[in-house]
């Protein structure tokens, strides 16, 4: 079983428990305030609908949007999560000129705000195993691995890693928009959110709007 809690507090207050994660649902999505809506059939509407069709098309002034897929998963799947995310998106956050939809194969957020090469400490949440590994050395362990991912991703062209040891599983990666020392610093400030997300879980994850990491005890990404 896994929990989720977000952060911050004043975007939600209480702890949902999710039974079972599935690639098809969202995992989380984070709405703006409902003052910052807007009409539908309006201009920032069809700007919306053109930007879900064509993500890689730059919208000047009025809607700015990215697509991330998770960096081990196939085209088709990156393309049915986004598919999936940009209608979802528009479902749960109805009119919203700002918002953010994760799935476990892609993350979608959009604004009318540029938020291009800025790292996004607002939009985050927490899910993890809520069972323990009862041994004093595993958070040294999982904080050790993430920590070595999280060097190597900053340093990749993809700003994505795996890695595995005898007993975990990891993985980081950042959004594309940012700067090699903007992803490590990412990745890092999230990596010390440990001890208050996942203090000797089984697994979890710490994931924004900039970048996540994921730890398991078994095998959770295509090699």
């Amino acid at each position: 079983m896994y929990s989720i809690n977000s952060i911050p507090v004043c975007i939600l207050s209480f702890t949902l428990l999710l039974h079972c994660v599935i690639g098809a649902d969202p995992l989380y999505h984070i709405c703006s305030s409902n003052s910052l809506n807007y009409t539908s059939g309006s201009p920032f509407d069809n700007n919306l609908n053109i930007l879900f069709n064509q993500l890689n098309v730059k919208v000047e002034d009025t809607v700015h949007g990215l697509a991330l897929c998770r960096g081990d998963i196939s085209n088709a799947d990156c393309k049915s999560c986004v598919n999936s995310a940009s209608k979802e998106i528009k479902n749960v956050c109805p009119n919203n000129k700002a918002a953010i939809i994760w799935y476990d194969n892609c993350l979608l957020k959009y604004s009318d705000v540029n938020f291009f090469g800025t790292i996004d400490t607002q939009n985050k949440f927490y899910l993890y195993n809520t069972q323990n590994v009862n041994d004093t050395t595993f958070n040294g362990s999982v904080q050790e691995l993430l920590s070595d991912l999280s060097a190597i991703a900053s340093q990749s062209p993809r700003l994505f890693a795996t890695g595995e040891t005898s007993l975990l599983q990891g993985l980081v990666q950042c959004t594309r928009d940012l700067s090699s020392s903007q992803c490590k610093k990412c990745l890092d400030d999230a990596i010390t959110e440990l001890p208050s997300c996942c203090d000797g879980k089984r697994g979890g994850r710490v994931v924004g709007g900039s970048c996540n990491f994921r730890y398991e005890l078994y095998p959770f990404f295509n090699l």
